[in-house]
């Protein structure tokens, strides 16, 4: 595995588009629920246990966090969602700033959409998914916590999505497991394909 994505380090956390860096290069999403593993993904994919914050608060973090590869490459982590908690006025405000991110930033080139592969395409899910389709932003699928199921379980979990998304043939899904650091090579090809890297 090269080291593209072992060398991120933070760059700036903000609420809104307003805060964003500047809108050139390539910026890759990490999105998902509150639950499903997220920073956890990053961290794997990053091999630093720190670089992303796991709360053990659902919903706590509610900015955009973005993380430097080089001059023109960032992975974005995108507020966890399906806070149950959390006032109305605050989840509205959450999709008005997810809906300008994804309507008005040029330089996202793809995203990975995080869940929990024994709850997986939730409703929430699903209009995330929904707003990578209407803007025809490549994605890849992980199935996370893989560790969690036997395989059986898991192979049925991964077939059944793969059925839901045959329509989009840039929505990708896999298998993954943070923990055991399962389905890091697939999610890397991946990831070079959205940052346009080339070996």
């Amino acid at each position: 595995m090269n080291n593209h994505y072992h060398q991120a380090k933070f760059l700036l956390s903000c609420p809104s588009l307003k805060g964003c860096p500047q809108d050139y290069g390539y910026e890759v999403i990490f999105a998902g629920r509150s639950n499903a593993g997220k920073s956890s993904a990053i961290n794997a994919i990053t091999l630093q246990k720190k670089l992303a914050k796991v709360s053990r608060t659902l919903g706590r973090t509610q900015h955009l966090v973005f993380f430097e590869l080089d001059k023109h490459r960032r992975l974005v982590d995108l507020p966890g969602y399906g806070y149950a908690q959390a006032p109305k006025h605050t989840k509205q405000q959450w999709q008005k700033n997810m809906a300008e991110y994804f309507t008005q930033r040029q330089c996202l080139a793809g995203a990975v959409l995080v869940m929990d592969v024994r709850h997986p395409l939730t409703r929430l899910d699903q209009i995330m998914l929904d707003w990578c389709i209407g803007v025809n932003l490549p994605t890849q699928i992980l199935l996370n916590k893989s560790d969690k199921l036997k395989r059986g379980a898991s192979s049925n979990a991964l077939l059944t999505v793969k059925r839901k998304i045959e329509k989009y043939p840039y929505v990708k899904v896999q298998l993954f497991s943070s923990l055991k650091k399962q389905g890091l090579d697939i999610l890397n090809t991946r990831l070079n394909t959205f940052f346009g890297y080339v070996d």
